[in-house]
C-alpha cells in the first residue's frame, strides 16, 4: 500500500521514494513507490505531473538517465498503490531510491479550483439555498460544482452575483485551511480525512490552498438547471 504524503501536506512537491514495482496499469507503463507526493486524480480533481528521477549509485545527485515523466497518476482501492504512469528514459529497478518532482504550477492551479469550489459551498450556505452539494469538476477546463435542487430562473442573474461577491468575501478574510484525519477509517481505501476551512469542514481527500487568499478572485460564469441538477460554472483568477 502506497503511502499517501499528499494527505499529510498538500505543499510537497519534491521528495523522495524506494521503488516498489515497475509494471503495467491498464496496458500503460507505470511505477509503484512506497510513498507519493503525487495526487492521483479523483473527487474531481486532475492528477499530478511531474518527473521520477533516480539517485545515483554512488549516492551524489541524481541520475538523469534514468528517469520517468508523470503524465497520469491512479490510485487502485482494491491494492492501495498509486500507479505512476507516464514514460520511461533509461531504466529505474525495484529497490532503487527516486527523487520525485511534481509539477508546482500545475499543482497550484488544481487545488486552487478545488479550494474555490469548497468557498461556493459556503457562499451558497451563508444565502441560506435550500441546494444539497454534489458533483464537483475542478478541471481548469470549465470548472462546476452541481447541487441537488430547484433554480428560480427569475432570480438567477441575482443568485449569480450574490455568490460570485460572497465567495470573495469569504476568500478576504484570510482563513486558514487545516485537516483533520479521523482514526482507523478508510474512505474508498485511503485514510479518511476533514478538511477545515475555519470552522466550515468538508470530507475531502484532494489538495488545497494553506489560506483562503491564495485562491485569488472567484468568477461565477453562470448558473444553470440541468439534468434535475443545478450548475453553477465557475473560474479563478490571480
Amino acid at each position: 500500500m502506497t503511502k499517501l504524503l499528499y494527505l499529510e501536506n498538500w505543499s510537497l512537491f519534491t521528495g523522495e521514494a524506494k521503488v516498489i514495482e515497475v509494471t503495467t496499469y491498464k496496458e500503460k507503463l507505470a511505477i509503484v513507490l512506497d510513498q507519493t507526493i503525487f495526487y492521483p486524480q479523483g473527487g474531481g480533481q486532475p492528477w499530478d505531473a511531474g518527473t521520477i528521477t533516480v539517485l545515483n549509485a554512488g549516492g551524489v545527485g541524481y541520475d538523469p538517465a534514468g528517469s520517468f515523466a508523470v503524465t497520469e497518476v491512479r490510485f487502485d482501492p482494491e491494492t492501495g498503490n498509486v500507479y505512476h504512469i507516464g514514460t520511461m528514459t533509461g531504466e529505474i529497478k525495484p529497490g532503487e531510491t527516486v527523487s520525485c518532482n511534481v509539477n508546482k504550477e500545475r499543482r497550484d492551479l488544481n487545488s486552487r479550483l478545488h479550494s474555490g469550489g469548497h468557498i461556493i459551498d459556503m457562499a451558497v450556505r451563508q444565502l441560506g439555498l435550500d441546494w444539497k452539494p454534489g458533483k464537483g469538476y475542478h478541471f481548469p477546463e470549465g470548472p462546476y460544482i452541481e447541487y441537488a435542487g430547484v433554480l428560480d430562473e427569475s432570480a438567477k442573474e441575482n443568485l449569480r452575483t450574490e455568490i460570485e461577491r460572497i465567495s470573495n468575501e469569504i476568500i478576504n478574510q484570510k482563513i486558514s485551511v487545516t485537516i483533520k484525519f479521523i482514526a482507523d477509517q478508510l474512505v474508498n481505501g485511503k485514510p479518511a480525512r476533514v478538511v477545515m476551512y475555519g470552522e466550515h469542514s468538508v470530507p475531502c481527500g484532494g489538495t488545497h490552498v494553506n489560506n483562503l487568499s491564495e485562491v485569488g478572485t472567484v468568477t461565477i460564469r453562470k448558473i444553470k438547471q440541468e439534468k434535475g441538477a443545478i450548475r453553477v460554472g465557475y473560474d479563478v483568477s490571480r
